[in-house]
């Protein structure tokens, strides 16, 4: 198998972890490259990537001129991870509803496993993780067919699949 096999498409909203998420996926012997948020949907599928991730980024999906992706890429038969901005915009894209959250999670938190699928797949529904959180906006509507899997105290969507 040739390493461009099998490779990750990252579109980068700005957030200041992209670079981390993409040596942590190179760390796994997984290809990947990081685009603009915008490349247009011919040039994704030229890529043609296994997977996609939608990072995070530092804007809110409601303000105007957020930046968006083609949302022809939940078409394209692939997996994608939406991180933080990437799960907002993904779940505002397929219909569902993101607010600004009452309080802002900035900062270490725990995510209870209420599912153990995707990426929480190695862990227990109970078990809880320590992780960093910095968003002022939360999912508040799932799109259809989209369950939760984890939650915080103040999340409870933080992690959602389809």
């Amino acid at each position: 198998m040739h390493i461009h096999d099998e490779k990750v498409l990252i579109l980068d909203f700005g957030s200041q972890y992209t670079q981390l998420i993409a040596r942590r996926v190179r760390e796994l012997g997984v290809y990947c490259e990081i685009h603009r948020p915008d490349l247009p949907l011919a040039q994704v599928r030229t890529f043609a990537p296994r997977g996609i991730i939608l990072s995070g980024g530092p804007m809110s999906v409601e303000e105007p001129g957020s930046p968006r992706c083609e949302p022809g890429i939940f078409d394209l038969g692939v997996p994608v991870l939406g991180i933080c901005y990437g799960l907002q915009l993904m779940a505002k894209l397929l219909g569902g509803r993101v607010d600004a959250a009452a309080h802002r999670e900035y900062g270490p938190a725990q995510v209870e496993v209420l599912a153990a699928r995707g990426p929480l797949a190695a862990f227990r529904a109970g078990e809880t993780i320590d992780v960093w959180m910095s968003h002022g906006d939360r999912v508040e509507a799932l799109p259809r067919g989209f369950e939760p899997i984890a939650r915080t105290a103040n999340s409870p969507l933080a992690a959602v699949a389809h």
